[in-house]
């Protein structure tokens, strides 16, 4: 089966000449960081990412509304139709620290462009899947639930249910996204030739059943039987700015990329070890506002 394959790295030799050694690591660090989180949010259909102050609470909520009856007599007092919004989750944005080091041992038997370049992208990568696991992990508690009969009536129904929990909301709905288990997926396509493509670590396949992007993953993320389908409206990117100058005050000074700062990254040499140490920081959450606006759609055996 064909698969495109795209990448998001920066290239090291777009880089300024003014950045040299270190400070040129650092640079390359966040902007590829940062190139492969606007790939994923344009892959998602995410708008603009919102900075939350540190120590800010995510919370997620549920709507209803039960309608009274609109035959109501001349003169009569019209009565209200009750709306209720509740707190459905809850999580806290925090700061998360992470260091990593390469020992010398490691650079004289290697070389610098292996010893330090292959620990970077792991070290990128592993930062990367840690937010993606939690979202993943979220998503398996919404509370739209849906039964189906087969993987296409799963997304079928799946997406008919967001849509229809918006519409009752009288909120707009321009894509939908979905997440279904790749196993899966390939059992109900068989001999199809279907085009999937690659990035950020996720496989995934555009315009496919009526979804704007359909995401193929596998446990634990998502389970066999089960499709996840939720608008583009409903998922939120929240992230503490590494470069808080109250960060500063302490000493701390991280390089950053862009006009929104996803992470922090230093990098620095310890002659009392003997190695390159390197210090991220980050606050990041991907989120939905509804937890009853993402369907869970589960396949039984009937």
């Amino acid at each position: 089966m064909p698969t495109s394959v795209e990448t998001t790295t920066t290239p090291r030799s777009s880089l300024p000449n003014v950045y040299t050694g270190v400070t040129a690591r650092e640079i390359d660090f966040v902007s590829r960081f940062t190139n492969n989180w606007d790939a994923l949010r344009d892959i998602l259909g995410v708008m603009r990412p919102i900075r939350k102050a540190p120590g800010t609470q995510l919370i997620s909520y549920t709507a209803s509304v039960t309608l009274e009856s609109g035959a109501v007599p001349a003169g009569a007092v019209i009565p209200y139709s009750k709306s209720t919004i509740a707190q459905a989750a809850k999580a806290d944005l925090t700061i998360e620290k992470y260091a990593k080091a390469v020992p010398i041992e490691d650079v004289a038997q290697y070389g610098a462009a292996i010893a330090v370049q292959k620990s970077d992208d792991a070290f990128l990568y592993e930062l990367q899947n840690t937010v993606l696991t939690r979202f993943f992990t979220f998503l398996n508690t919404g509370s739209l639930a849906v039964t189906a009969t087969s993987f296409q009536d799963a997304l079928a129904k799946a997406k008919g249910a967001v849509l229809n929990k918006f519409n009752t909301m009288r909120k707009t709905v321009t894509e939908v996204v979905g997440f279904a288990n790749v196993l899966d997926f390939y059992d109900y396509l068989g001999a199809a030739n279907i085009t999937v493509q690659t990035q950020f670590g996720l496989t995934y396949i555009k315009d496919f059943m009526g979804y704007s992007t359909l995401f193929l993953l596998s446990a634990p993320d998502i389970a066999r039987n089960k499709v996840i389908a939720l608008p583009v409206e409903n998922i939120d990117l929240y992230y503490i700015d590494p470069s808080d100058s109250e960060f500063a005050q302490l000493g701390l000074n991280y390089a950053v990329e862009g006009e929104t700062n996803l992470i922090g990254f230093h990098a620095e040499g310890n002659y009392n070890t003997a190695v390159g140490a390197s210090f991220a920081l980050m606050g990041m959450a991907l989120w939905a506002e509804y937890l009853d606006g993402i369907a869970v759609a589960t396949i039984s055996a009937g």
